[in-house]
Formats: structure tokens, C-alpha cells, sequence
């Protein structure tokens, strides 16, 4: 699981149309200074001490910075609280207010949550991911998809391509097939419809399983928690574009009993504050995905690029399989119309 973006700079200010743009200025604050401070429990998607763990410090300060101190997240890495699987649950129930999160794991209960997460051959970069979200209606569809559970979505982090490493040479998209690989969310479905045998290991057993030969290849994280964690050594190929993840959206939910409860400055700090950890991890993702690159070549993987027009070809097939993931899902199908009319425009699709 990471370029010029869309303009983010302008505040937003939640509303019961959805966002509204906000001047720049410093947030109100007569309900902070009326009550104690409010301090909820978060849990993060990753690992303590690795950089998107960093990210989510960063985010938490900035709320804390964004509220004058009053609202205080005390944050959790990875499964301190709850195994990362139950946390939708975890967080349906109380036991902590805020949840970073992939939806892609939950996919297969919401299958909306197949395309606010990664779309396999989908968007080829971030900005445009971003744009879907932020200017046509994204985030009020993705809060629609989370409404039913009693949370609520806040906002995605979003961030560009994951790579494929393999252990065999991969040259073109017909080279998948009959390999064996690990993936998951709506990943596992597409390139099991091009053929690959899916495994949805956990990511803790992604080396070993490379190692042991029990999978081909593997998507993982991005390129350099894939370095720090010694692929190098056990795969000597690295397959670019990553087209089962080419951009991606994490993202943060709340309880929302416990969100619509906060004073509006605080829901406001909570948006604003993610989409700058959103802009500021790509950005950051750009310079650590060439240092890393360069690394893995140093240490003898061989780093292949897939033909553009071969992953163009493919599209309209990984479309098709789109179509049976969404189901008969109303919400999951109009995202995925509304996804689809914008990759038309952008050229993606015929």
C-alpha cells in the first residue's frame, strides 16, 4: 500500500449539504472554551514505528493544533486495541471513537467499499482519485456506504501506485496467469479474472510465503516498507505499474454518534487536518518511492515496466469485472457509473 494535485488549499467546513468551502482563518472556538477537553481513542491501520504510522501522529498533532489543544486522539498502532479486522465492529460498538482504515476489507459486507478503496487498472494517478472524492460527489457517496453501520466517513488519505513483486519474470498482463499471488479487496477478484490463483494472506506472511515459494508474486505496501521489510531477498522482480493498486484511499472513520456529538470547529479540524496528511504523504511517498527504487536495483531485483498500451488493452476487461464486483449493490453501482463516465473523460475507458 503510496505529482502535481488538485488545489486543496481552501478549508472545509462540514455541513448537512456535505462540504462547503470555509475562509482561511482561525477556527471559532466558544464551545471549547465552555467545556472540558474531549480526547477520543484512534486506531491506526499500521505498524508503530513505520512512516504511515508517522503520518498518523502528524494527523493527530494537527488536530490537536486545529482545536487549540481541546480535542486530543490518543493513538493506536495496528491491532493494540483490536485485531485490524474487527475494528469496524470495534468501532460500531465504542470501544475506541476513530478508526484509520482500509475498506477494502469490508468490501465483501459493502460492496461499495470495492471502489473507495482501490480500483485494480483503474486511476493512474492520485490526482484524479482525488478529484473523483473532493468534486464529484466521492466523499458524500462513500458516507452514504458507512451511514447504515452507524459511522461515519471522514475523509480518505490518497496516494499513488503499489507495486507487484515477483519471483518469476512478469512481461506483460497474459504473463499472470497460472501464477500463484497474494492480494486483497477488490485486487484478489481482478487478478483472479486474469488468472492468478489468489491467496489472501495476512501482510506479516507475505516474505515468508515468497521465500517458501508458496506465491509468485505479491502486492504488499509500498516500495519502501517493502525495502525495510527485505523483499529484495526474496523477490528479484518488481513490477510496475502496480496495476491491482495503482492509486489508493486509506481513510478515517468515526463512530458517528460520537462525530455528530463534537462541536463543529472539532468536525472541521478532523476533515481538514486528513486532507492535508493526504496531500503531505504522497508528496512525502514521491521522494521515498525513487530512494527506495534505486535501492532495490542496487540490492539485484530487476524492475520491469508493463507495456502502457497492454494495461490500456486490459482496462476494459478489469471493467467487466468491476461491474460483477459492484453486484446488485445501488450504491456500489453508482459509484462505479459515476467512477467510470470519469475515466471515460480522462481517456481511460472508450
Amino acid at each position: 500500500m503510496l505529482k502535481t494535485k488538485i488545489s486543496r488549499r481552501s478549508l472545509l467546513q462540514l455541513s448537512a449539504g456535505g462540504l462547503v468551502a470555509l475562509g482561511a482563518t482561525r477556527f471559532a472556538t466558544p464551545a471549547i472554551a465552555k467545556n472540558s477537553k474531549i480526547s477520543w481513542r484512534m486506531q491506526s491501520l499500521w505498524d508503530g514505528g513505520t512512516t504511515p504510522q508517522k503520518y498518523e501522529e502528524r494527523f493527530v498533532q494537527k488536530v490537536a493544533e486545529k482545536t487549540d489543544g481541546a480535542f486530543e486522539l490518543k493513538l493506536f498502532s495496528a491491532g493494540q486495541i483490536v485485531p485490524p479486522a474487527q475494528s469496524f465492529d470495534a468501532v460500531r460498538g465504542g470501544a475506541f471513537q476513530l478508526m484509520k482504515t482500509f475498506d477494502g476489507y469490508t468490501a465483501g459486507k459493502i460492496p461499495a467499499h470495492a471502489f473507495i478503496s482501490t480500483i485494480p487498472f483503474g486511476y493512474k494517478n492520485s490526482a484524479d482519485y482525488a478529484a473523483w472524492f473532493y468534486d464529484l460527489g466521492g466523499l458524500e457517496m462513500a458516507r452514504q456506504s458507512y451511514m447504515p453501520a452507524g459511522l461515519h466517513y471522514i475523509a480518505p488519505t490518497i496516494y499513488d501506485q503499489e507495486p507487484i513483486h515477483s519471483k518469476v519474470e512478469i512481461k506483460t498482463i497474459a504473463d499472470f496467469k497460472d501464477k500463484k499471488g497474494r492480494f486483497t479487496g477488490l485486487a484478489s477478484t481482478v487478478m483472479a479474472g486474469f488468472g492468478v490463483a489468489v491467496t489472501p494472506l495476512p501482510t506479516s506472511e507475505v516474505y515468508s510465503a515468497l521465500d517458501k515459494g508458496l506465491i509468485d508474486i505479491a502486492d504488499r505496501g509500498d516500495l519502501q516498507a517493502n525495502l525495510d521489510a527485505g523483499l529484495a531477498e526474496v523477490a528479484k522482480f518488481i513490477i510496475l505499474p502496480g496495476v491491482h493498486q495503482p492509486t489508493t484511499a486509506t481513510s478515517y472513520v468515526a463512530n458517528k454518534a460520537a462525530f455528530d456529538s463534537l462541536p463543529n470547529d472539532f468536525q472541521v479540524a478532523l476533515a481538514e487536518a486528513a486532507r492535508e496528511i493526504s496531500d503531505e504523504y504522497q508528496a512525502q511517498k514521491t521522494q521515498s518511492d525513487a530512494s527506495a527504487l534505486a535501492a532495490f536495483k542496487d540490492k539485484g531485483v530487476t524492475v520491469i515496466e508493463l507495456d502502457e498500451a497492454d494495461v490500456s488493452e486490459n482496462r476494459s476487461k478489469a471493467a467487466e469485472i468491476w461491474r460483477k464486483a459492484a453486484k446488485n449493490d445501488a450504491l456500489a453501482n453508482k459509484i462505479l457509473d459515476s467512477q467510470i463516465a470519469q475515466m471515460q473523460k480522462l481517456g481511460l475507458l472508450a
